[in-house]
């Protein structure tokens, strides 16, 4: 009697490293928006793919009272960091907001991820090319 070989489940993982980030702007007619935008990554321990996902909220009053709230959020599937199925962890970073010095606009971020059954880790940047593509590289680190 053979038992059924049992299917590796996918398992997903919340990065440690979340980011907020808030401005304040004075629009005419003495209104005030404030705003904040977060990130943070969900990560296939298993593949290796990632979703790079942002929550924002924009809020407009004048003296008195809140005129106008938005908020807008999801997801985006990013591509696998190993090529291998492997049990794997993850961690991410953003980029500080942008700034007069900014020269590729929002910037980027940075992922980390591990073999937990193996020495291997796979550092990645990616960035904000300004030409509505991001320019990412891979570096497989060494132990010496």
């Amino acid at each position: 009697m053979t038992l059924p070989v049992a299917a590796e489940a996918d398992e997903f993982k919340l990065s440690n490293n979340q980011r907020i980030s808030c401005s304040r702007g004075l629009s005419p007619g003495k209104l005030t928006t404030a705003s904040c935008r977060s990130y943070a990554y969900l990560f296939n321990a298993r593949t290796s793919e990632y979703f790079r996902c942002s929550v924002s909220l924009a809020m407009t009053r004048d003296n008195k009272e809140v005129i106008n709230v938005q908020s807008d959020g999801g997801c985006s599937k990013r591509e696998r960091i190993f090529e291998t199925d492997g049990n794997y962890t993850f961690d991410a970073a953003e980029t500080e907001p942008p700034n007069t010095n900014s020269f590729f606009g929002s910037g980027g971020y940075a992922v980390w991820a591990s073999d937990t059954g193996s020495r291997k880790l796979r550092g990645c940047i990616i960035i904000a090319s300004g030409l509505g593509n991001d320019v990412s590289k891979c570096i497989d680190m060494t132990f010496d």
